[in-house]
C-alpha cells in the first residue's frame, strides 16, 4: 500500500485562515453596503421614507376651541364665529410636494406666483420644524373650491379639507376700531409666544387691534386633541382607530366672552344721526368712566381683513384720503377750539386774577403788541363777564386771561385733566396729544415761546391738540366735580355658562381740586350755551327740547381752523372739503346731577353749532329715553345675534364741494 503524497498539500491551519479571511471580507463588504443603504435611507431620503414607514402612525388632530363671543351691555352678540372650511397641508404626508401637489393646488385654487411661492416657503420651514403639523394653505373655501379639491384628492397627498370656525363681525364697519380683527400669526410671534407657554401653530390666526388683540388670551380658549391612526399618505385607518380608546380625545375649552359697556341702541343712534364722513362720537358715564357709545368714522370691515383680503383691496384702503384704519377717537388728535375754554376759565379762577363777575370789553379783537387777535364776532361782543364769555364764546375774554396769566397756568390745568398724556384705555392705540407749555415752545418752535402762543392756546388753537377721548374725560371730570376716570369698554369677562371670570370696576386716575363756586360758574356758562338765546348750541337744543323734557344740558361748541383765515371769511359751501373747519361739541347732562358726557368731532364738518351740536343733543336725548324705558321695564339680557339696521354712512364724494353756490341744505351762517 502506497502512502499519500503530502508534499504539495495545503496545511489544514492555512486553509482555515484563508476561509476566515474571505468570511471577514464578506462581512465587511456587507457592513459597507448596509451603511451605504442606511445613509441613503436615513440621510439622503430620510424624510420621505420616514413618512412612508409609519403605516400605523398615530396623528394628533387639533380640535379647535371656540373663540369667545363679544357682546354689548345688554347681551346682544356683536362678534361670534361661523362655520367654514379650510384647506390644510401636512408636509410629512405630501409626496412630490413641490413637483406635483403645490402646482395642482395652484391650478385648482387660482394662485398667482406670489401665493404659490409663499406656500412653498411654508412647506420648507414646516419640514424642518414641524413636518407632521398641518398648516392652512387656503382659508374659507368657497363651495366651488371645495368641490375641485375633493374631486382631485387622489393627487393631493397630504392635503385635507377641515371645518374651522371663522370670526364673524356682525356690526360690519360699525365699532370696527373697537372690535379689531384677526390675521395669521407670523414666525417671530409663533416662536416668542410659544416660548412663553402658548400653543400656537403655523397658520393660526391671532387678534389684531382693539378687543381682539387686547383680550386675546381670554378669547382664544384652549384647543383639544384627537388621536387618529393614519397610513403613510395621511389617510385615516378606521379599523385601528377603534382600538385607541377613550383617552384618544381631549375636548377643547371654549374661550371666555366679553361683555362691553356699549349699548348698541345708543350706538345705533350715534351712528345714524352723525352727519360726518369723518370724525368721532364718544358717550361716557361721568361717574364711572365706562363708555356707552363710540363712533370712529370712517371704519373698515373686520370680516374683510380677517378673511381673504386681496392686494388690490389693501391698496385701495391705503390710498383712501380719509384713512379708515385710523381710530379717530384716540389715535388722532385735533385742536379742540372753543371746547377748550372751560380749562382756560378754570385756570383763570384758580390763579385768582379773574372773578366770575370780571368784565372784559370785546371790540371784536384783542391787541397784543403790533398785532390784533380777532374774535370770531368781528363786530365785537361788548362787555363780557365769565358766564357771558362762555355763552357767546367770546374769544377776547380768553385772550385777556392768556395775556394776564401766560401759558403755563393754563397748560397746568389742562395736564391735570389728562391732556398731553394717554387716558390708559389700553384697548385702543392712543396718541398723547399736545398740551403746550413755554418749555415746549422753547424746544420745538422757531424762535422759542412768545406771548401770542398763549393767546392761541387759551381758545384751543395753536399747538393745542387733544383726542376726542381725552376731551370726553375733561368734560366728565368737570361734570362730576373733579374726578378723572380711566375710560373703559369692558364691564366683565364671562365663561361659556355666563359665570363672571373677571369684573371691571371704575378706576380713578386722579382727583383735580376745583372750587365748587368756580365750577358752578363754569357749568352755568355751559348751560347758557345750550339753553339761552345767543348760546352757540341753543338752536340745536331746541330741536330736542320736547324729547329732553326737564333734562338740562350743559355744553360747549367749537370750530377749529384747518387753514389760516384770509381777509374775507369764506362760508362752508365755498371751501373744498379738506380746507373746512372741524366742528366740535362737548357736553353733559343733567347739568345739576350729571350722568353722561358726550363729545362730537365732525372732521371738516364746518361749525360746531350747526354740524356737531345736533348730534350731541340727539345722543343725550336717546340716552335718557333708553334710561326711562329700562327703568319702567328692565330688558332681559338678549343673548341674540346683532342684526345691522343702519343706513349707509355718508361718502366723501357726497360732500367734496368746491367753491361756488351753496349746496342744498347748507346754512347761510356758521355758528361758533
Amino acid at each position: 500500500m502506497t502512502p499519500p503524497d503530502l508534499g504539495n498539500a495545503t496545511p489544514p491551519g492555512r486553509d482555515l485562515k484563508r476561509r476566515f479571511l474571505w468570511l471577514g471580507l464578506a462581512m465587511v463588504g456587507g457592513l459597507v453596503v448596509l451603511a451605504l443603504q442606511l445613509y441613503r435611507l436615513q440621510i439622503i431620503r430620510g424624510e420621505e421614507y420616514a413618512a412612508k414607514s409609519v403605516a400605523n402612525f398615530v396623528k394628533e388632530v387639533r380640535l379647535r376651541a371656540d373663540r369667545g363671543v363679544i357682546k354689548d351691555a345688554r347681551g346682544t352678540i356683536l362678534v361670534d364665529s361661523r362655520p367654514s372650511f379650510d384647506a390644510f397641508l401636512t408636509p410629512a404626508f405630501c409626496t412630490d410636494c413641490s413637483e406635483k401637489v403645490i402646482p395642482k393646488l395652484a391650478e385648482l385654487l387660482g394662485w398667482d406666483a406670489e401665493q404659490r411661492q409663499k406656500v412653498e416657503d411654508q412647506v420648507r420651514v414646516a419640514r424642518r420644524n414641524a413636518p407632521f403639523q398641518p398648516f392652512p394653505v387656503r382659508i374659507d373655501l368657497s363651495w366651488d373650491e371645495m368641490d375641485r379639491l375633493n374631486a382631485r384628492r387622489d393627487v393631493l397627498d397630504g392635503v385635507e379639507v377641515v371645518p374651522v370656525p371663522h370670526r364673524n363681525y356682525r356690526t360690519e364697519t360699525v365699532l370696527s376700531h373697537v372690535l379689531g380683527y384677526m390675521n395669521e400669526i407670523n414666525q417671530d410671534e409663533l416662536e416668542r409666544l410659544n416660548a412663553d407657554g402658548a400653543k400656537y401653530a403655523l397658520g393660526d390666526y391671532i387678534g389684531r387691534r382693539g378687543l381682539e388683540r387686547y383680550f386675546e388670551s381670554y378669547l382664544r380658549g384652549v384647543d383639544g386633541v384627537r388621536k387618529e391612526v393614519v397610513n403613510a399618505r395621511g389617510k385615516t385607518i378606521d379599523d385601528l382607530n377603534d382600538k385607541l380608546g377613550e383617552n384618544s380625545v381631549v375636548q377643547p375649552q371654549a374661550g371666555s366672552n366679553l361683555v362691553l359697556s356699549i349699548d348698541m341702541r345708543l350706538q345705533e343712534e350715534a351712528e345714524r344721526i352723525f352727519p360726518g364722513v369723518a370724525g368721532a362720537v364718544v358717550a361716557i358715564d361721568v361717574n364711572t368712566g365706562f363708555i356707552k357709545a363710540l363712533v370712529s368714522r370712517p371704519g373698515f370691515d373686520p370680516n374683510l381683513l380677517t378673511g381673504r383680503v386681496t392686494p388690490a383691496q389693501m391698496a385701495a384702503m391705503s390710498r383712501d384720503p380719509l384713512q379708515p384704519m385710523i381710530n379717530r377717537v384716540a389715535a388722532a388728535h385735533y385742536s379742540p377750539g372753543s371746547t377748550f375754554k372751560v380749562i382756560t376759565q378754570l385756570a383763570a379762577f384758580k390763579a385768582g386774577a379773574f372773578k366770575p363777575e370780571t368784565a372784559i370789553n370785546c371790540p371784536g379783537g384783542y391787541k397784543l403788541g403790533a398785532r390784533t387777535w380777532r374774535c370770531h364776532k368781528e363786530s365785537g361782543h361788548g362787555p363780557m363777564n365769565a358766564k357771558q364769555a362762555m355763552q357767546f364764546s367770546c374769544d377776547t375774554w380768553f385772550f385777556k386771561v392768556a395775556d394776564t396769566l401766560g401759558l403755563d397756568p393754563i397748560a397746568e390745568m389742562g395736564q391735570a385733566l389728562g391732556l398731553g398724556s394717554p387716558t390708559g384705555i389700553g384697548v385702543l392705540g392712543e396718541v398723547l396729544g399736545i398740551m403746550p407749555t413755554t418749555e415746549y415752545h422753547d424746544r420745538v418752535s422757531p424762535g422759542g415761546y412768545t406771548k401770542g402762543m398763549a393767546l392761541n392756546s387759551a381758545i384751543g388753537q395753536g399747538d393745542d391738540n387733544v383726542t376726542p377721548l381725552q376731551l370726553a374725560g375733561v368734560y366728565a371730570a368737570i361734570a362730576n366735580g373733579g374726578t378723572l376716570y380711566k375710560p373703559q369698554l369692558v364691564q366683565r369677562i364671562e365663561d361659556l355658562e355666563g359665570r363672571v371670570v373677571k369684573a371691571y370696576t371704575p378706576e380713578v386716575v386722579r382727583t383735580v381740586e376745583m372750587n365748587p363756586a368756580h365750577l358752578k360758574v363754569i357749568i352755568d356758562g355751559l348751560v347758557s350755551v345750550t339753553n339761552e338765546v345767543g348760546g352757540t348750541a341753543f338752536r340745536a337744543s331746541q330741536t330736542y327740547k320736547d324729547k329732553m323734557k326737564d333734562i338740562v344740558v350743559a355744553g360747549k361748541t367749537g370750530t377749529t381752523q384747518v387753514v389760516a383765515i384770509g381777509a374775507v371769511r369764506l362760508k362752508k359751501h365755498q371751501m373744498s372739503f379738506f380746507t373746512r373747519d372741524h366742528a366740535w361739541f362737548a357736553g353733559f347732562a343733567p347739568a345739576d346731577k350729571p350722568e353722561i358726557a358726550v363729545v362730537v368731532l365732525n372732521e371738516h364738518g364746518g361749525s360746531g353749532g350747526v354740524d356737531a351740536a345736533p348730534t350731541g343733543m340727539a345722543v343725550l336725548a336717546k340716552y335718557f329715553e333708553l334710561r326711562q324705558l329700562d327703568e319702567s321695564s328692565p330688558p332681559p339680557r338678549s343673548n341674540q345675534p346683532y342684526v345691522m339696521n343702519l343706513p349707509p354712512a355718508p361718502k366723501l364724494e357726497d360732500v367734496m364741494l368746491t367753491r361756488g353756490g351753496p349746496a342744498a341744505g347748507t346754512p347761510n351762517a356758521a355758528q361758533h
